[in-house]
């Protein structure tokens, strides 16, 4: 099982509208966009996964009326040939799942949806280890969202673990490899890791980096390629990309995110990744 982990043959992704901009959701300060670096981001973070590591990619089309659409793995969570479509937190997202369902349908997956009212889930919040889930219980992820997650991806375990200070779990640690959880330096992150650890039957590896965004990274396993990691570049976090540039055995690419992450906006943010060899 953990052989096949991070093993992607297509992602899903989704144009920006110029909307992001001006109507974006954010937890910050209100900066100022530039949405052409924000293109040039986007553009080169979809040629990585097409051109560098041969992912097929759907590009889904941009939506005016939904600004935060481009941030497509908030709308679904994917495991194995299973796609739970969520019930994002924030009201003004919940349209954006539609597109997404339609996309991964087409991809042949099975689709579970959430229709429980009560429930809120959004993709950023979910962790998923190879081995078992952790879910972030945030502003956004409520525990009946990670209880229906639970009862869809029924082979794993779910452990849910509170967010504070931070819009997703995400936002502070991700897997930087099997079994390896790349996890910030603050003290809201390492606490959430402790939770995780005492939640957890396995003792996982950890790579701590100085920046708790920087924790942010995106790994795959690929045939011909091997170990595969997308991070932050040394321009935004020097520090922490030394961290990362201890992996000897990865494939290291370091890819923009700057004007995103003025929006909340992550490496994990922008892509659905999906198997279809295990449909």
């Amino acid at each position: 099982m953990m052989s096949e982990f991070g093993r992607f043959t297509h992602a899903v992704v989704r144009a920006i509208p110029r909307s992001l901009a001006t109507e974006a959701l954010r937890t910050g300060s209100p900066e100022e966009l530039d949405l052409s670096r924000v293109q040039q981001e986007y553009e080169l973070y979809v040629s990585v996964l097409k051109q560098r590591l041969g992912l097929e990619v759907l590009e889904l089309p941009a939506d005016e009326a939904l600004p935060d659409c481009v941030f497509v793995e908030d709308a679904a969570v994917v495991c194995g040939d299973t796609a739970l479509i969520t019930r994002l937190g924030a009201e003004s997202r919940r349209n954006e799942t539609e597109a997404m369902k339609d996309a991964l349908t087409k991809l042949g997956l099975n689709i579970v949806e959430m229709t429980d009212e009560s429930a809120t889930l959004e993709g950023g919040d979910v962790l998923f280890t190879g081995r078992e889930f952790f879910v972030g219980l945030s502003k956004r992820t409520n525990q009946r969202g990670a209880e229906i997650l639970a009862d869809t991806f029924k082979d794993y375990a779910v452990s849910t673990v509170p967010v504070q200070d931070y819009l997703h779990l995400k936002c502070f640690c991700s897997m930087a490899g099997p079994d390896l959880i790349a996890i910030g330096s603050s003290e809201v992150a390492q606490k959430a890791l402790k939770i995780m650890q005492q939640m957890s039957d396995h003792k996982y590896d950890k790579l701590t980096v100085p920046d708790d965004l920087a924790a942010n990274c995106i790994y795959m396993n690929l045939p011909g390629k091997g170990d595969v990691l997308l991070h932050s570049t040394p321009e935004e976090f020097p520090e922490s990309v030394k961290v990362f540039e201890r992996l000897k055995d990865h494939m290291l690419i370091p890819v923009p995110n700057q004007e995103k992450a003025k929006v909340d906006g992550s490496l994990t943010c922008c892509s659905v990744l999906v198997c279809k060899n295990s449909v």
